[in-house]
C-alpha cells in the first residue's frame, strides 16, 4: 500500500489525526488523490491508515490506527458505532447529529437527522469518491424517507470539490416541521441555513431560557428564532429578535405564529442595530455566524466580537445578562473570554460569570483534536457598581 513517512514532532505523534504537507518526510508508492494510504514514522513503524489528498493543505487524515479499507463494511460499522453512542445520550435521536466527522472516525462526513430525513455533508475527496457506499449504509441502518446531500460548505474548495445540493436517496417534497424543547420549528432542508436548525445550540436554548422569565430579551443573529422562541415560551416579558437575513426573519415570524408566541422581529445589521438602539434590556443573546474561518483573519474577527460585546453591554442595566457565543475553533475559550472581559473594561462595567456553554453532546469532542471543540459560550451578569 502506498503511503507517507511522517517527519518527527508532527502533531499525529501527539494524538491528532491530521497530517499537513509540511509534516511529510517522504511519499512512497505513488498514491492518487482520494486513495487510502498507510502512514509510517521515521523508523518505518506503522501509524495506521489515512485518506490522501495532495491538493489539500491537510494532505492526509488518519481514520484508523491499523490497516483498514474504506469498503461497505467499514461505513456500516462506523456509522453503526456513531448511532450507538447517540442512543446512550439523553437527547432526542430524531433531532440530532448522527455522525460528526473525525469525532466518529469518518473524516469529512457529517450526518444530521430531522425526523425521517437525513442531511449529509461529505467534505473530503476520499469520502466523496465513496458517496454511494455512505448512502447505502445510511439507507440500510436508518431507512430514511430522504437523504439530502448538502455540500455547500466553503471548505470544499480546499479539497478540490464543487459545491452542490441534491437529493441522493428517497424524496423530499418541500418543508416540514419538527419539535425541539417544546417548540415547533419549520424546516426547509433545501433552502435553510446550514443543515436546518443549529442542532449544536439546542441545549443552550434551554439554558438561556431559564434566565428569561419576566425579562426584556434581545436575541441577535436570531436565524430561525431559536433563542427568541425559547425565551418567549419561558415567560419573557418582551422579546426582540434581530437578523440581517430577510428569509431568516420571515422564518422566525412564522415559527412564532406557529407556536402562538409574541416576538418582535427586526431585519437589520446587528452591529448597526446595537449602535442605534436606545432601549435597555435585561438579557441579550449574541450568537453570530463564525467571524473567521482561518488563523489569518482571527485578529479582525476578535475586533468584531469585541465591538458587539461592547455595544451589547451598553444596552444592559445593572443585573443585566449577556449570553454570547463563538462557533470558530480558531478562537480559543480563553481568547473569547478575554475578549469579553476587555469589552467590559471599555464599557466600565464589572461582569460576573454565570454559566459556560458548549456544543451539544451529539457533537462529541476529541481532546487531542481541538478542531472538534469549536463552540464556546458564556453567560455573564452586569454587577451593580460597588
Amino acid at each position: 500500500m502506498p503511503g507517507l513517512v511522517i517527519a518527527p514532532r508532527a502533531r499525529i505523534f501527539h494524538g491528532h489525526e491530521w497530517v499537513y504537507g509540511s509534516e511529510v518526510k517522504k511519499v512512497f508508492g505513488d498514491p492518487s488523490p482520494g486513495d487510502v494510504i498507510t502512514l509510517k514514522d521515521f523508523r518505518d513503524r506503522p501509524l495506521g491508515a489515512a485518506i490522501y489528498n495532495p491538493e489539500s493543505q491537510i494532505i492526509a487524515r488518519r481514520f484508523s490506527r491499523r490497516r483498514q479499507d474504506l469498503d461497505a463494511d467499514f461505513f456500516k460499522r462506523r456509522i453503526g458505532q456513531a448511532l450507538e453512542y447517540r442512543q446512550r445520550l439523553a437527547l432526542d435521536e430524531n433531532l440530532c447529529r448522527l455522525v460528526w466527522s473525525e469525532s466518529d472516525g469518518i473524516p469529512g462526513v457529517i450526518v444530521d437527522r430531522y425526523g425521517e430525513h437525513l442531511v449529509l455533508q461529505v467534505l473530503t475527496l476520499a469520502m466523496h469518491q465513496r458517496l454511494d457506499l455512505i448512502v447505502a449504509a445510511l439507507n440500510e441502518l436508518l431507512t430514511p424517507a430522504s437523504i439530502l446531500l448538502r455540500n455547500d460548505s466553503p471548505v470544499l474548495r480546499a479539497e478540490g470539490l464543487e459545491t452542490e445540493i441534491r437529493v441522493v436517496a428517497g424524496s423530499l417534497d418541500g418543508g416540514f416541521s419538527v419539535e425541539a424543547g417544546g417548540i415547533e420549528f419549520e424546516i426547509d432542508l433545501l433552502d435553510g441555513q446550514k443543515t436546518g436548525l443549529y442542532l449544536d445550540q439546542l441545549d443552550s436554548h434551554a439554558e438561556v431560557a431559564r434566565l428569561a422569565k419576566g425579562n426584556r430579551v434581545l436575541d441577535c443573529f436570531t436565524n430561525q428564532g431559536g433563542f427568541a422562541l425559547a425565551a418567549a415560551k419561558a415567560g419573557a416579558s418582551q422579546v426582540t429578535a434581530v437578523d440581517i437575513s430577510g428569509p431568516a426573519c420571515e422564518a422566525t415570524r412564522r415559527n412564532a405564529a406557529r407556536n402562538e408566541l409574541d416576538i418582535e422581529v427586526i431585519e437589520a445589521n446587528v452591529f448597526d442595530f446595537l449602535k442605534q438602539d436606545e432601549n435597555e434590556y435585561d438579557l441579550i443573546i449574541l450568537d453570530p455566524p463564525s467571524f473567521t474561518r482561518n488563523k489569518k483573519t482571527l485578529r479582525d474577527a476578535m475586533r468584531g466580537y469585541k465591538e458587539i460585546h461592547l455595544r451589547a453591554l451598553k444596552r444592559l442595566g445593572k443585573g443585566g445578562l449577556l449570553s454570547t457565543y463563538c462557533c470558530s475553533h480558531h478562537a480559543s475559550r480563553q481568547e473569547f473570554l478575554s475578549n469579553l472581559v476587555s469589552a467590559s473594561v471599555d464599557a466600565k462595567k464589572t461582569i460576573r460569570l454565570i454559566a459556560e456553554h458548549s456544543q451539544r453532546a451529539d457533537h462529541p469532542v476529541l481532546p487531542a483534536i481541538p478542531e472538534t471543540h469549536y463552540l464556546k459560550g458564556f453567560t455573564v451578569e452586569v454587577v451593580p457598581s460597588r
